[in-house]
């Protein structure tokens, strides 16, 4: 990468922000393709940061907004020769950065018996249980998803809880990993992360809220692990949308009470309309997904 190269990303979030921080402060020239999903307050960050972003007005029949994100930044690889592709979903420094998260949770925790977390791109939780796992191999891994994403099995879909699942399998995402994982709505979420603001003070996003509401319940089965749930968002952001009754009442995204409990499925298909959970037995995605399709 030299001063004139052109770095080039896909994302609606984090990625994003933390890019342009980076090549600000480096000064390096950024392109990001983003979708419906970056709001106002993060597009007016970004471009202030000095990053030129573009938002894809539509998804496609296969793939939906991140395939045409990604189509859309084929195009700008193509018309620029010097340019860097960070490539979250399949580089495997993604995953491998995490070593040093994983190096802190047992500097400060010791054992962890549980290890909680969204999934998008795999990064996150992939890299931090490869890590925890060489010390703690008996170690649980819950992975959170949305209905409508193709991660662990379910047919794609418009998905309204962003910030976690995917229309598309990254590389970077080791189904072998998981011990579990759980489908929530975006009512769901974001019932539990206003309840996670209420009680804790913790003001995050609804991502957030859906770790920790999958975290609680697999800590109250368990009371004597230690289980370390993963908050990837803050939630100023969403301060109009998940922390306004008035939004919620308008989408229907309202929720009285969170459930219970997860309902427990023995396929992704059987999964749908409320809170499920399935016992991944770290398999092998075609070993899960296929038996109840051929």
């Amino acid at each position: 990468i030299t001063s004139q190269s052109l770095i080039v990303e896909t994302s609606s979030g984090n990625m994003a922000l933390g890019l342009a921080i980076v090549c600000n402060l480096y000064g390096y020239k950024l392109s990001i393709v983003s979708d419906y999903a970056c709001d106002g307050f993060l597009r007016r960050r970004i471009e202030d940061l000095g990053a030129r972003l573009e938002i894809v007005s539509a998804p496609v029949e296969k793939g939906g907004y991140q395939r045409a994100r990604l189509n859309r930044l084929t195009e700008i690889r193509e018309q620029n020769a010097d340019h860097w592709w960070v490539s979250q979903y399949d580089n495997p420094c993604n995953p491998g950065a995490y070593a040093f998260f994983a190096a802190q949770l047992i500097e400060e925790l010791g054992r962890v018996g549980c290890l909680v977390g969204s999934v998008g791109s795999g990064g996150s939780v992939c890299g931090t249980s490869v890590f925890l796992h060489e010390l703690f191999p008996e170690m649980k891994v819950v992975g959170v998803d949305t209905f409508g994403s193709v991660l662990f099995g379910q047919p794609d879909q418009l998905r309204q809880l962003r910030g976690l699942g995917n229309s598309l399998l990254p590389k970077n995402l080791d189904h072998t990993l998981f011990d579990e994982v759980h489908w929530v709505t975006a009512a769901e979420a974001y019932k539990a992360t206003r309840i996670l603001h209420q009680k804790t003070s913790l003001f995050c996003g609804g991502t957030s809220g859906a770790s920790w509401m999958v975290a609680r319940d697999w800590a109250r089965k368990n009371p004597k692990a230690r289980v370390v749930a993963i908050f990837p968002d803050d939630g100023y952001r969403y301060a109009d949308t998940i922390y306004n009754d008035a939004y919620l009442a308008k989408e229907n995204l309202y929720l009285a009470d969170l459930p219970a409990f997860p309902r427990e499925v023995g396929h992704p298909l059987e999964a749908h309309s409320s809170w499920s959970k399935i016992q991944w037995e770290r398999r092998h995605y075609s070993d899960v997904v296929k038996p109840s399709l051929t």
